[in-house]
Order: structure tokens, then C-alpha cells, then sequence
């Protein structure tokens, strides 16, 4: 997309006479943050079932034993791990 220095006059006169083109620009615009948004969307996503499965894990066993606490709190710091490398990128 390119500028232009418009030279005097208002700023109704420098839109482009094609209304057609306007709008399919606007919505070229409008297309391309709903999906820079869908992308954040899917990301926040992401984290929200992993920490949910890990939650769930923990809360369907209703005495847990000490090798099951070990093997939930690893999946969990798997869980974070694969978080925050999701995160970083």
C-alpha cells in the first residue's frame, strides 16, 4: 500500500472514484486483521486445553498414589514446556 501527498483541497475529493475499489479494500483490510486475531485466538487456544487437560487429569483421581502425583506433575511440566515453547515463537 502507498501514500500519496495530496496538494490543497479536502480530503473528500482525494478518495478514488471507483466506490468498487474502495470497498474491496476495506474488506481485503478487515480480512486480513480477523485472521492476524484468529492466529492469536488459536495460540491462546492452545494454551487453554493443554492447562485443561492437565487440571482434569489431576482432578479425576480421587486418591491418588505417590507414583500417580509424580506421573501428573510431569505431565504438567510438559504441559508448561510445551507452552512456553508455543509461546515463543
Amino acid at each position: 500500500m502507498t501514500f500519496k501527498l495530496l496538494e490543497g483541497g479536502e480530503g473528500a475529493e482525494a478518495l478514488p472514484s471507483n466506490s468498487d475499489e474502495t470497498g474491496i479494500s476495506l474488506i481485503a483490510l478487515g480480512l486480513r486483521t480477523l485472521s492476524q486475531r484468529a492466529l492469536t485466538a488459536v495460540a491462546d487456544l492452545f494454551t487453554l486445553l493443554t492447562v485443561a487437560s492437565a487440571w482434569w487429569l489431576w482432578l479425576s483421581i480421587p486418591h491418588p498414589d505417590t507414583y500417580q502425583l509424580v506421573s501428573l506433575s510431569i505431565y504438567a511440566l510438559l504441559v508448561l514446556a510445551a507452552n512456553w515453547i508455543v509461546r515463543r515463537r
